[in-house]
């Protein structure tokens, strides 16, 4: 199988591997790469399936993050957002000696609900109306989902116009593929496995995020005491569109007091 899509920027002596979410591509992070670069060498990484990466079929989680893991440096900083942060985090226990530090941004061990346990998330019923609703009328289903990820914010539609621009950019992922990813945002628990995750662990949130929601906070820093989160005021599911400064100041600031 071909390589994934990568762009590499930066001239800094810290990997950091950034990875977009579901249904979109590098492009998401072009905003705040002329940030970064003055500090890392960041490597932006198209998921098997999406954006340029366009050979790969559906998979599930531990498949793709081990094709990942075979496309990005030795020892680097890894940071997912939304299912991103499930590959990132999966690659942190899959190969704890090639990250050197895990960031995960407006993401979820666990992305649905669990009534039963009391663990806010997404309601399976809403993710399974998006997958019925991509066989009809898939462009628009993936518009509509990812309008949910800036609603709230001060600039939501500016916001929501630029992730739709991202879209744009690149061939649309092929139906399955949208549909294996929120499979894999429906089934996979990561919770207990990260309870002894070996790399430095940052959790960053947004405070307004309605995908992922605030009240997981307090119980992920309950279950995980050595990983450290911080919420971001007035940003929803994408923190670095909204509030880019902030973010890039606390990413800095997290990789250089390793």
């Amino acid at each position: 199988m071909s390589s994934l899509y990568c762009q590499t920027f930066g001239h800094g002596e810290t990997d950091l591997v950034l990875l977009h979410g579901w249904g979109l591509n590098t492009g998401v992070w072009h905003c705040i790469v002329d940030r970064l670069t003055p500090h890392f060498r960041v490597h932006l990484i198209d998921l098997p399936g999406y954006g340029r990466s366009q050979q790969y079929g559906e998979m599930e989680l531990e498949e793709m993050t081990s094709v990942v893991l075979n496309n990005t440096p030795e020892s680097a900083v890894w940071l997912g957002w939304s299912m991103g942060g499930l590959v990132a985090s999966k690659a942190a226990l899959m190969a704890p000696e090639r990250v050197q530090a895990l960031i995960s941004v407006a993401s979820s061990p666990c992305f649905t609900e669990r009534s039963d346990e009391g663990w806010p998330g997404i309601k399976t019923s809403v993710l399974n109306g998006f997958e019925n609703q991509l066989s009809i009328d898939f462009q628009q289903t993936v518009v509509r989902f990812l309008a949910l990820q800036t609603l709230g914010t001060p600039d939501a539609r500016k916001d929501a116009k630029q992730l739709n621009q991202v879209i744009l950019s690149c061939p649309m992922p092929r139906v399955e593929v949208l549909n294996s990813g929120l499979r894999m945002l429906a089934e996979n628990d990561l919770r207990s496995e990260l309870v002894d995750l070996q790399p430095p662990f940052l959790r960053i949130y947004g405070a307004l995020d309605g995908l992922v929601p605030r009240k997981i906070i307090p119980q992920l820093d309950q279950l995980w005491p050595s990983s450290h989160s911080l919420m971001i005021d007035h940003a929803a599911h994408a923190p670095f569109i909204s509030h880019p400064e902030i973010f890039c100041q606390e990413i800095i600031y997290f990789v250089n007091n390793l």
